[in-house]
């Protein structure tokens, strides 16, 4: 059976574009707010991915560390970002959800603990940021025993040689970061090159689906259209924060924004 993931880059392939991939921050800038923004984004996002807030972050951003800031500000814990999973699940059981985060919270309440909460709140996959390959294998394993993808991660500094060992151990969706940087930094080079370097890792596998993330906005989503999937955080979270400040609606102003992203990838 295929999972949901798949089936949504089946979707795109279809229409002969790729999978417009969003992240927020469970919890910004309250719960009930998080589920709607995940209501609203997802009549126009493909995947969704969902992270879970954490004080230690590696890979994130100034515009994604004051989303978390706000989300742990008000308390939110990872019961309640499993709880606002399950609450979206059950409007959009077939809308694919990741979640995105670090070990520590995972190791501090048991892998398999983790892995059941998201198998009774509906997770689809899990992308963790400081957990590589190979140390990852047997977390992976778990995953897949659940029917739940576990992304893995390639960069611009990745050897070819475990590229390939990486690729052949991934699940249904591969994440490029495209750059050397923390997430919602300026692109640093041209999208073109960022295409070269894809297209290179596309040939090793031409059948998996390989995403690009980092620096990705309304401004470079257009040139990169070409990949299976774009993935778009850094500028949502900066819009949620600018919405806050101006006293706007961030779920209306969110909405509006994914529509328009999704709208240059067509």
């Amino acid at each position: 059976m295929k999972s949901k993931i798949s089936l949504a880059f089946e979707k795109c392939k279809k229409e002969k574009r790729p999978a417009l991939i969003t992240y927020t921050v469970a919890g910004d800038n309250t719960i009930g707010n998080s589920i709607k923004i995940l209501n609203k984004i997802s009549n126009h996002a493909d995947i969704l991915e969902l992270g879970f807030p954490h004080n230690t972050p590696i890979a994130d951003g100034g515009q994604i560390q004051s989303s978390t800031h706000r989300a742990l500000r008000n308390g939110i814990k990872l019961k309640d970002v499993f709880n606002i999973v399950k609450i979206f699940k059950k409007k959009n059981p077939k809308k694919p959800l990741i979640l995105m985060g670090y070990f520590n919270l995972i190791y501090q309440i048991g892998e398999n603990n983790f892995l059941n909460n998201c198998k009774s709140s509906g997770v689809d996959g899990c992308i963790i940021v400081d957990l590589p390959y190979p140390e990852n294998k047997s977390f992976a394993n778990k995953c897949k025993k659940k029917s739940i993808n576990f992304i893995q991660l390639l960069s611009p500094t990745t050897p070819k040689g475990r590229m390939i060992e990486i690729i052949k151990n991934s699940h249904d969706m591969i994440y490029y970061i495209s750059m050397l940087s923390t997430t919602g930094g300026k692109l640093k080079i041209s999208p073109k090159k960022i295409l070269k370097n894809y297209n290179k890792i596309k040939r090793i596998n031409p059948k998996k689906n390989l995403v690009i993330g980092f620096g990705i906005t309304d401004k470079t989503i257009s040139a990169l259209k070409s990949a299976n999937g774009l993935v778009v955080g850094s500028m949502l979270c900066k819009n949620i924060t600018n919405s806050l400040r101006m006293r706007q609606n961030p779920v209306t102003k969110l909405d509006k924004v994914v529509y328009n992203l999704k709208n240059k990838i067509l």
